[in-house]
């Protein structure tokens, strides 16, 4: 099964082609404005690396948040037309789960994922050791961290990784050596995984983007842009 797979949501810009048994592509490049206009050149870098084309695809993964608003629409948009375009389904992988992905744990071990949200905020969730995740993703304020996880040893990863230290003085804790921004290489093998579990006809419908936060940008006359007119 061939995959696209693809990250437009946080701090970064990543894409990668998986066939079952490993990337036969990937790219990544840290990237906090411009993913428009840089998203499909990628696309194409990492399927003419591969020796495909869009037709071989059997389906795609994006991922679905929690990221920047502007950041979210680009890769959805994208996602959803070439899913359209080509009849292929579609997984949604959110980015706490990417980033959780290529954290070894021990057993006991708590992963928790954040991304620094700004306004002395993280997004948030935590994961056992073998992935599974323990609360859902969640906006919460770092002075309140400490009440939502357990005493176990935890094991952080993620933009809000180094807050969290600070913050959770009085835990056992460490730094994951894992990459602070999601990888598509990450995002292929949890959608290969729901695939695999659940059939591709469970993915035809394209997934919703997770907004935790409220987008700051407004319309003229106050409106959020996701409202209706």
């Amino acid at each position: 099964m061939i995959v696209l797979a693809f990250d437009t949501a946080q701090g970064a810009l990543s894409a990668a082609v998986h066939d079952g048994e490993g990337a036969l592509a990937s790219a990544f490049e840290l990237r906090t404005r411009g993913h428009a206009e840089e998203l499909m050149p990628m696309l194409e870098t990492v399927l003419a690396e591969a020796a495909l084309g869009f037709a071989d695809l059997d389906a795609l993964a994006v991922t679905i948040g929690p990221g920047t608003f502007t950041g979210l629409r680009v890769g959805l948009a994208a996602a959803r037309g070439l899913a359209l375009a080509r009849e292929l389904p579609l997984v949604g992988i959110t980015t706490l789960e990417a980033i959780a992905a290529d954290v070894v744990a021990g057993d006991g071990e708590v992963i928790v994922a954040a991304f620094d949200a700004k306004r002395g905020e993280v997004y948030l969730q935590a994961f056992d050791a073998a992935h599974a995740p323990l609360t859902e993703p969640a906006l919460v304020a770092v002075a309140d961290v400490a009440a939502l996880l357990p005493r176990r040893k935890l094991l952080l990863v993620g933009t809000g990784a180094a807050l969290l230290e600070v913050a959770l003085h009085d835990f056992e804790r460490r730094l994951a050596d894992a990459p602070a921004q999601p990888h598509a290489d990450a995002v292929a093998r949890l959608a290969l995984q729901r695939l695999e579990a659940k059939g591709l006809d469970a993915f035809r419908v394209a997934p919703a983007p997770l907004y935790i936060r409220a987008p700051d940008a407004k319309l003229p006359g106050g409106r959020d842009p996701g409202e209706a007119a």
